[in-house]
């Protein structure tokens, strides 16, 4: 039966190619989208995971850098420092603003770090240094070549001028990019000498990450500190409770689309066959046989669509970023696992209705003539 439903399949190339076609480009649809949505979640926490803090301690109540507005006073690095545990503690300045170079405008998260920061730098150089100096700044070399300026060239940001002392790599996204300043400039422009954004801690060796955060939020008031690990979690929900309904409508397109094409190919398919089928029923064939031939036929769709799926998004997530250095795609596990899922739920759709038209077949049908 199995090779009854191939030859069924591969005897009418256009409809093959199009059942499996459709399907491709329905699954592809939910898989690249998934992987957009996923590697900037990646994007997003890439600074919390390569800051080379353990521990983050933000304002009470905040548990996230994005889309959040933490403020603590200075001296709260000071009692973090002195939590059993914490081997250094140091303190950033944050906020979202706009970065002017040239005659381009970018929305950018600013930061402001200690000239002698052990944290929180810009995590990958390609020119200049990590370290801005007093009137320096670091920015992205994609968009920093984009705007036509270099090392030694004139950006603004707060409201003032700034020389390009060094250019990083990664630290831009599909919506906005990320620059470095160093404290006392950030501090003097937005007038928030004595408090800080966020402290960044660094636990002691063989000591527990989640523990020096319990720690500091027994010892330390006004604080809300969170491992690292957790802290990017929360960072990468954002972009997953954002995208809920997009992909939720997505899915379903692609999820409609598939079953669609496959449930008319098998369908087709089975019409151009009833008087084979209602022979093999004369002949003695079980229904139960001839519905797993159409079931082999909806299965066989449904794989090889699923596996040129998975080869054109993985194909996708190495040649976008090299023609989009800001788009970033990342192919989870969780995401071949649900989309493997849509397309076994499809394929039983697609051949309920070749079913019942094999189960209402008369096999008299073949002996008579017009």
């Amino acid at each position: 039966m199995v090779r009854l439903a191939l030859h069924n399949l591969f005897q009418n190339k256009v409809r093959l190619l199009i059942s499996v076609g459709g399907v491709t480009l329905a699954l592809t649809l939910i898989l690249v989208l998934d992987a957009v949505f996923a590697g900037s979640g990646s994007q997003l926490a890439a600074y919390i995971d390569r800051s080379g803090a353990d521990v983050w301690v933000a304002q009470s109540g905040v548990r996230t850098l994005h889309m959040s507005s933490s403020s603590l006073p200075a001296a709260a690095v000071d009692q973090v420092r002195a939590v059993p545990g914490v081997e250094n503690a140091s303190a950033i300045l944050y906020v979202t603003s706009i970065v002017t170079m040239g005659n381009e405008r970018y929305l950018a998260y600013v930061f402001g770090v200690p000239q002698d920061a052990p944290m929180g730098k810009p995590w990958r150089m390609v020119a200049g240094t990590a370290t801005p100096v007093t009137g320096g700044i670091v920015v992205d070399r994609g968009l920093a070549a984009e705007a036509g300026i270099g090392i030694g060239d004139q950006v603004t940001t707060l409201g003032a001028d700034f020389t390009v002392v060094g250019l990083s790599a990664g630290t831009t996204t599909i919506t906005n990019t990320s620059a470095f300043i160093r404290l006392d400039d950030f501090a003097g422009l937005r007038g928030t000498s004595g408090t800080v954004s966020y402290i960044l801690v660094k636990v002691q060796r063989g000591t527990s990450a989640a523990v020096v955060a319990s720690r500091i939020n027994a010892e330390v008031s006004g604080v809300t500190a969170q491992s690292r690990q957790s802290f990017a979690r929360q960072e990468r929900k954002l972009v997953s409770d954002m995208s809920t309904d997009v992909l939720t409508v997505m899915n379903l397109a692609g999820f409609v689309t598939g079953l669609a094409v496959v449930a008319l190919t098998v369908y087709t398919t089975t019409l151009a066959r009833r008087a084979e089928y209602g022979l093999l029923k004369a002949l003695g064939a079980r229904n139960r046989q001839l519905y797993r031939t159409v079931i082999a036929q909806s299965a066989v769709s449904i794989a090889v669509g699923f596996s040129l799926a998975l080869v054109v998004t993985l194909i996708l997530t190495v040649a976008v970023p090299v023609v989009a250095p800001t788009l970033a795609l990342q192919v989870r596990s969780g995401s071949l696992l649900r989309v493997a899922g849509f397309a076994l739920i499809i394929g039983g759709l697609a051949a309920v209705l070749p079913i019942k038209q094999i189960a209402g077949l008369d096999p008299a049908m073949v002996f008579r003539r017009k």
